[in-house]
């Protein structure tokens, strides 16, 4: 009986331990902009150029995760556009629209994916128009999968869509535009 015990005591003990390790192991796939993401909400439905805008910010920590002042400035705009934001600095971060051309067969997609990779590769994120079933909609390019296509997340509301299949979707539209940002090196 006591032998039965000093298991059943050992079994519970190594489970207990077990458990307790795995819950305090390091994840080194996390990435703060998951955090942003998931914190982050469109209040409005024509509010996706500012509401990519404000989660680049709140992923630089320019401003904090309660931040919805573009989105209610902007609200149901549905004339805005990347121009709306070009060169303007917001809390010490300078955003820049990029590839404002004709999207047709001499669109230069290699020159956009290489300026997308060099930004993912600086550890930023850049915002992408994609057209999808319901028109032209504001993403935020995350990440290169491994097998090389972009990831890219929206939020309608608090809903968050994910395209594994980014490039596919900008050949598909002969292009697009980008919008691209720089940090004050004075911060």
């Amino acid at each position: 009986m006591k032998r039965m015990l000093f298991i059943l005591i050992l079994i519970i003990s190594a489970s207990v331990i077990f458990q307790a390790k795995a819950q305090t192991q390091k994840n080194n796939n996390y990435d703060f902009f998951d955090t942003v993401v998931n914190n982050h909400n469109q209040i409005f439905g024509p509010s996706g150029i500012p509401s990519a805008i404000e989660m680049v910010l709140k992923y630089c920590k320019a401003v904090d995760f309660n931040f919805y002042d573009l989105q209610l400035k902007w609200q149901n705009k549905i004339d805005g556009s990347f121009r709306d934001f070009d060169q303007k600095e917001l809390y010490g971060i300078t955003f820049s629209q990029k590839f404002v051309l004709p999207r047709d067969e001499s669109f230069p997609m290699d020159s956009l994916f290489q300026t997308i990779d060099n930004e993912l590769k600086s550890g930023k994120k850049v915002i992408i128009a994609l057209q999808v079933e319901t028109g032209w909609s504001i993403f935020v390019v995350y990440k290169k999968s491994p097998d090389g296509e972009l990831v890219s997340y929206s939020k309608h509301g608090s809903h968050t869509t994910i395209l594994r299949n980014t490039k596919e979707i900008v050949k598909k539209s002969n292009g697009t535009e980008i919008m691209t940002y720089s940090i004050s090196s004075n911060e």
